[in-house]
């Protein structure tokens, strides 16, 4: 069986992320095959709007393949590997602009690579089963695939918290935060495709299966949220958390000392620099970044300790946040010597 399947069913061209077992995580060939079906259809007068979804039932898509960008490093194969975050990048723009509907339907675990696909299209649909997180500074990585652009922009600064502490979202505070636009029951997703398939007019087919979504945790505690993540640095966000007598910001402010401090600087000067970026701009800061990222030690040892190893315990090099040096953390908004993401 192909990793990603295409058919056109009816109004609708139709995606399935098909590797269950892998949690639907994007591979290289994925992205590209991806890329190329949307640019068929786009012409294509047949298909009046795509439909993405994943295959079984835990997750819409986990994220990228990332354990193969590992392998290849320890493997000493150190071209190419920006290549597959390029493809990535400039099919997040690609969904960003694409000229018709693109719904996204969301069952299960929606993460990393798995938001870039879905979070950026004019609709996207979430179970009660649906779970966003952005964990990645949690592998001494950044909240990429579009992050930069879309975190900032959530309400009372969700989205800073998101980034810096790998927060998770259930159905609730992904609507209330936009990363959501729709609230479905999973019960009515073979209904809602079959009448996705049928009927051109995608919002008047959602109107009829929208369901009220429980109230979540996040923005119940949104007001601390933005007292908090409002700050102008690190040291000062945790300062404030560390100041409240709320169980909520206590989590937060022990989840974002777990993280990489590296990554947790990047995160919030990305968060800084992107609400006031357009999207192409975001995604060319992010190719600058992951093309230093990738040069360095923090991923992969990040992937050795979550996915290789599983023993759940990186040594982040430097340990701390005070030892990250400023002009080493500088460096990662440069411009790479290969040249800027083409878009």
């Amino acid at each position: 069986m192909s990793d990603i399947l295409f058919e056109k069913r009816g109004k609708a061209g139709f995606v399935t992320l098909n590797r269950p077992k892998a949690l639907n995580a994007l591979t290289h060939p994925m992205c590209s095959a991806l890329a190329a079906q949307l640019t068929e259809w786009a012409e294509d007068p047949d298909v009046a709007h795509v439909v993405i979804t994943g295959a079984g039932e835990k997750a819409f898509c986990a994220g990228g393949d990332i354990r193969s960008i590992y392998d290849a490093r320890m493997a000493g194969e150190m071209d190419g590997l920006a290549e597959f975050f390029k493809e990535e990048y400039l099919l997040n723009a690609q969904i960003k602009a694409y000229p018709k509907p693109y719904v996204a339907l969301i069952n299960g675990i929606v993460m990393g690579g798995g938001v870039g696909v879905s979070a950026h299209g004019s609709h996207r649909v979430g179970t009660e089963k649906t779970m966003f997180a952005m964990p990645e500074t949690g592998i001494g990585f950044f909240p990429d695939v579009g992050g930069t652009y879309f975190l900032p922009r959530m309400p009372k600064k969700t989205g800073v918290y998101c980034a810096l502490s790998a927060g998770r979202l259930k159905q609730g505070d992904a609507l209330a935060t936009g990363v959501l636009t729709h609230a479905i029951s999973e019960a009515d997703l073979p209904a809602l495709e079959a009448e996705l398939a049928e009927n051109s007019d995608v919002d008047a087919v959602l109107s009829r299966y929208m369901v009220e979504a429980e109230p979540g945790p996040l923005m119940a505690a949104a007001d601390m949220i933005e007292h908090c993540f409002s700050e102008g640095s690190v040291d000062a966000i945790l300062s404030k958390l560390d100041e409240s007598s709320d169980e909520f910001a206590l989590k937060a402010a022990q989840a974002i000392r777990q993280k990489s401090p590296t990554s947790v600087l990047i995160a919030f000067e990305q968060m800084q620099r992107g609400g006031e970026l357009s999207f192409n701009e975001c995604m060319k800061l992010e190719y600058r970044i992951v093309s230093e990222i990738l040069k360095g030690s923090e991923f992969y040892e990040g992937v050795r300790a979550v996915l290789v190893d599983k023993d759940q315990d990186p040594k982040w090099s430097p340990p701390s946040l005070d030892q990250v040096d400023k002009e080493d953390l500088a460096a990662y908004f440069r411009e790479p010597a290969g040249g800027d993401l083409p878009l």
